[in-house]
């Protein structure tokens, strides 16, 4: 329990910790870890001067992808969980958004001209710091302001990596709802 707000990003799919932010009036925006065993102390994960956020879990658990303005502008890295390591910079002009592909080879974020990228990941058996691709360009988002502060995710992956599922709209005024229905029961085929 403290005063400041805080907004949780993500779970470890081991159910052991949870990622959340922490909006600090004096120094912005830092990544916090709770972990949901033992004393339950939450612990700083990423925490300076800079606004940092929006962070994920790799699948495996073992690292984290964020977002951070230590540049002067918004960029994506990687960072080992939990524990000491160098952040490894994943972007190159700018990105946000970040998320893993299920099968944690690959990340997506949303560059600054609204396309969404995908950069190959890679961890080689004994390697201290992961092996980062090249971007790749896989579409242009338009990515809906009504979905609320830019401070939130926008865009889901699916399961197998193949699509995403993201709220968009053409215009401020075609914005509509989201409609999701469940426990649906699909028709059988005779």
């Amino acid at each position: 329990a403290s005063p400041l707000p805080k907004f949780p990003m993500d779970w470890s799919a081991d159910g052991k910790f949870l990622l959340y932010d922490v909006l600090d009036t004096k120094q912005g925006f830092d990544v916090w870890a709770l972990p949901l065993e033992g004393d339950r102390k939450p612990f700083p994960v990423v925490n300076t001067e800079f606004n940092e956020g929006l962070s994920q879990f790799s699948p495996d658990g073992h690292w984290i992808a964020y977002q951070s303005d230590r540049t002067g502008r918004t960029e994506i890295y990687l960072r080992p969980f939990p524990g000491a390591g160098g952040d490894v910079r994943v972007s190159v002009d700018g990105g946000a958004q970040v998320r893993w592909n299920p099968d944690g080879r690959e990340l997506f974020y949303v560059a600054t001209d609204n396309r969404l990228m995908a950069v190959p990941i890679r961890f080689a058996s004994g390697s201290t710091s992961p092996e980062v691709g090249t971007p790749i360009a896989l579409f242009k988002t338009i990515l809906s302001s009504a979905a609320g502060p830019m401070y939130k995710q926008q865009y889901m992956v699916s399961p197998d990596g193949q699509s995403f599922v993201m709220h968009s709209a053409v215009g401020e005024a075609s914005a509509s709802p989201i409609t999701v229905i469940l426990n649906w029961k699909p028709r059988t085929s005779k």
